[in-house]
């Protein structure tokens, strides 16, 4: 995968020569100031993501845009397909210093183009360059991890990504929920770039620590861009958005776009993941299938509860929002339950086991549609889903470094989530065509939660539809468990 690269990382700290044996955990002084950036920098993350998903379905409404609701989502992890393979390459031939910190600047100019959109298509563009922001900052923290981090604290560090979380679950919706009926769902968008400047603070001196990659002949940011796993990658995206343009327009004429659509992106896909991915080859690749299996699943149903629960059961978006608060915290704990040492002989059950208690949570959440049932069991579900995913996600991404040599970090680290990206724009896809079939995109821009007293729409077989589809998919990656463990040689 990384034969034609000139430059190699620099090797994680536990493998230099001239490293301590013992430098603490993560909080311990030769690694505290690094581990509280990382944390703030995946906190607005988190925040963003809560709130968006709390103040989506008004937005959509505001700017008559339900039958692109698909769209606001996967617009945002399509550009990221083409940014993670950009900040892999940058980050092995650079380190992840400039690729960090221009994620971080083009996350808050889309977040600042979402916010001030006049119609959808303007929205969907904004969300478009969220990703690109959003997909070089999770690669680029990854290299971080591997890089700075020795493997016995790299379970901790993993634990510490999902333990960031925490507070923007607990207060994201309701903030965000009340920023929305208070004010208006644009300044969910335009105050979130103020909360950038913190971590930047935070991180850089930490980050200028790190050991500096040599940058070879041909490491120039023109070499980069032209690469061929970023051309791929563009390939890719360009190929998914015309997949799912086509998906939402079924007539004849959307058959053109389909068939370019599948010209680009499968070639591109097959190349950029590792041989192997798409028939769980042992180890690496199922680790990276698996992956991308757990996060389609959950952001393809995810995407659409507070949508089901605001048009379906006349909820606030506050409320809507909270629905999903519950999942953020035991994500949390299941992370840290990966964490403990005794654990490690049994990572790849515990992932198996996350893919099952996701899927249970998924077949659950539809019942919320049958008035007899109560609005709660959505929120009691999402906790069962939530700690299904800590189990899962902490541990991909554990077994990732474990199985990558160092100078291979970036590209293997862009792979898990171009796979996670990959997962999302495929199955945010999925569920905003089967939404579409089953006339969930007739539900009024200014729908019934939006003035009191109205009842809400029925369309039930079109969240239904979504939600049975997930559930499969969930269950697919439980299947994959056992290719998890490489071939003994």
């Amino acid at each position: 995968m990384t034969a034609d690269r000139a430059t190699d990382l620099a090797p994680p700290a536990d493998e230099r020569a001239d490293a301590p044996p013992h430098t603490g955990g993560i909080l311990g002084r030769a690694h505290r100031a690094l581990t509280f950036g990382i944390i703030s920098v995946v906190s607005v993350v988190a925040f963003e993501a809560i709130a968006v998903n709390t103040a989506m379905p008004v937005a959509a409404r505001a700017l008559d845009g339900i039958g692109l609701y698909a769209f606001a989502f996967s617009a945002y992890f399509t550009a990221s397909l083409f940014a993670m393979a950009l900040a892999g390459e940058w980050s092995d031939r650079h380190g992840p210093l400039a690729p960090l910190f221009a994620g971080i600047a083009a996350f808050g100019a889309g977040l600042l183009v979402a916010g001030g959109a006049q119609g959808m298509g303007m929205f969907v563009a904004g969300r478009g360059v969220q990703g690109m922001g959003g997909g070089m900052v999770v690669v680029a923290l990854y290299v971080v991890v591997g890089r700075a981090y020795p493997d016995r604290l790299r379970p901790s560090i993993m634990a510490a990504f999902s333990a960031a979380w925490v507070v923007p679950v607990i207060v994201g919706p309701l903030v965000a929920g009340t920023i929305t009926e208070q004010l208006g769902w644009r300044w969910v968008f335009l105050a979130i770039p103020v909360l950038i400047l913190l971590p930047l603070a935070v991180m850089l001196p930490a980050l200028r620590k790190l050991p500096r990659t040599r940058p070879g002949p041909d490491g120039g940011v023109r070499r980069v861009l032209g690469n061929r796993r970023c051309r791929l990658a563009l390939a890719a995206a360009v190929g998914a958005c015309l997949l799912q343009y086509a998906g939402q327009h079924p007539a004849w004429i959307a058959l053109a776009p389909a068939a370019a659509g599948l010209a680009l992106l499968v070639p591109g896909i097959v190349r950029l993941l590792p041989r192997g991915t798409f028939r769980a080859g042992r180890g690496l690749p199922s680790v990276v299938l698996m992956r991308g299996l757990a996060a389609g699943a959950l952001v393809g149903s995810e995407s659409f509860i507070p949508l089901m629960l605001v048009t379906q059961r006349g909820l606030s978006p506050t409320l809507a929002g909270l629905s999903l608060t519950g999942g953020g915290l035991t994500w949390a704990l299941g992370s840290y339950v990966q964490s403990r040492p005794r654990m490690e002989p049994h990572r790849e059950r515990l992932m198996g086991l996350g893919m099952v208690l996701l899927a249970a949570a998924i077949v659950t959440v539809p019942l919320a549609l049958l008035d007899a049932v109560p609005v709660a069991i959505v929120a009691a579900a999402w906790t069962v889903g939530g700690f299904g995913m800590g189990l899962n996600i902490s541990s991909g991404g554990v077994l990732l470094l474990k199985l990558s040599r160092p100078e291979e970090a970036g590209s293997n680290s862009a792979s898990l989530q171009m796979s996670d990206a990959l997962g999302n724009v495929t199955f945010v896809g999925v569920g905003g065509v089967l939404f579409a079939a089953f006339g969930g995109g007739s539900i009024a821009a200014h729908g019934p939660a939006a003035a009191a007293g109205a009842a809400p729409a029925s369309h039930p077989a079109a969240f239904a539809a979504v939600f049975a589809a997930m559930a499969v998919v969930a269950l697919a990656g439980a299947g994959v468990t056992s290719r998890l463990r490489p071939e003994r040689v």
